[in-house]
Parts: C-alpha cells; structure tokens; sequence
C-alpha cells in the first residue's frame, strides 16, 4: 500500500516556492486534486487557462496558489469574478487560508451587502479582488475600483454566470482590464459564449479537462 501513497503527485512537485509549500503543509495541503496538479504549474508560468471541472474539485487552490505566488513576485493586482455571494465568500475563506501567512490581502465585493466596508477594503489596496459582476460594475461606475492594476483575472464558474445573465457585464470587464494579463477561466461546461469568450478575450489558452 505504501507504494501507492508515494506515487500519488505531490504539490512540491508543481514549482511552488518553498515557503508558500510550508504553509500549504501545514495546512496539511500535501496531495493536489487532478485540477489541482494539471493547472498549477501552467498556471505559475503565466499561461491562459481554460479549466473544464465541477464544483467540488478544488478549483480555488488551483488557481489561488498560482495567483499568489504571480503576484508576489511580479506584483499587480488578482481580480476573481464568481456568479453568487456564496461563492465570493468561500473563494475568499480559501485565498486568506493560504494567503494570510504570506500578507495577501483581500477584498470582497458582493450584492446585499453594504458598499462602505467594501469602498474602505477596496481603499487599503488588496492584493486580491473576490467580487461578483454585478457589484464589480457598480465599485467600477461609481469610480471606487479600477481594473489599471489588475494583472491576473479568473472567471470561476462561468456558465453559472452567463445562466444568471451576467455575460455583458464580463464582456465589458475583460474588454477594459489590462490587455498584458493572464486570464484564467473555469466552467463546469463549455457552451458557445464561453468558447467565444475565450477566443475574444485570452491568449491561445491551455485547455484543461478534468
């Protein structure tokens, strides 16, 4: 049995920095999901991504470990843009998990909620956006955010978020962010939208299937 174990990937396998793979250590982060393994070290290396998987599968490790360690070395800012406030607010748990040891910063911007705590988060220049689109547009419009410094973006559940409507609004964000970034997208299925999204707004992405 023990032979198992050892074959099994590991994440210190995957180029992650010393340091950032003790605190995923000790957080007891030692074996990565499928998804996990295949786009971290892509991911580290700057490449668009297109990662086709479920909920479930530990998608925001996969692309929060990258995102984190991007931006500790090459600075920036990493926008995340989910369907619900639910899923903001669990991205965002997972992110400070690994983050905080290593002073990532985070804001949440989500709908129902009021905007002056995330005006207050979005003015102490977090490393880290976890927002949903129809809030980001306002931060946005209302000129409390701005996309100049965003040099990372995922869309994490994106056929979730064109069924809710909100394509228009991703279009619109991705068409003004920084056109030198890495882009990011995760869905669990991969209608028309989404591929011409892809085709529109990143750079010959890495498709990844789970």
């Amino acid at each position: 049995m023990e032979s198992i174990a050892q074959d099994k990937p590991r994440f210190s396998d995957l180029g992650i920095a010393k340091n950032f793979l003790a605190i995923l250590e000790k957080q007891q982060f030692i074996n990565p999901t499928p998804i996990q393994h295949q786009v971290i070290p892509v991911a580290l290396e700057g490449k668009d991504v297109v990662g086709i998987a479920q909920t479930g599968t530990g998608k925001t490790l996969a692309f929060g470990i990258p995102m984190i360690q991007r931006l500790a070395v090459h600075k920036g800012q990493g926008l995340v843009i989910v369907p619900t406030r639910e899923l903001a607010l669990q991205v965002d748990e997972v992110l400070r998990t690994v983050g905080k040891p290593l002073g990532v910063r985070n804001a949440v911007l989500i709908g129902g909620a009021p905007m002056g705590p995330q005006i207050r988060q979005l003015q102490s220049h977090p490393h880290i956006v976890v927002a949903t689109p129809g809030r980001l547009a306002d931060h946005i419009k209302q000129k409390n955010y701005s996309l100049k410094s965003v040099s990372i973006i995922v869309l994490d559940e994106a056929d979730r978020m064109l069924d809710i409507g909100f394509l228009p609004e991703i279009k619109r964000i991705l068409g003004s962010a920084p056109k030198n970034r890495q882009t990011m997208l995760f869905s669990a299925t991969m209608p028309d939208a989404i591929a011409q999204i892809a085709a529109a707004h990143m750079k010959l992405p890495l498709r990844i299937e789970v």
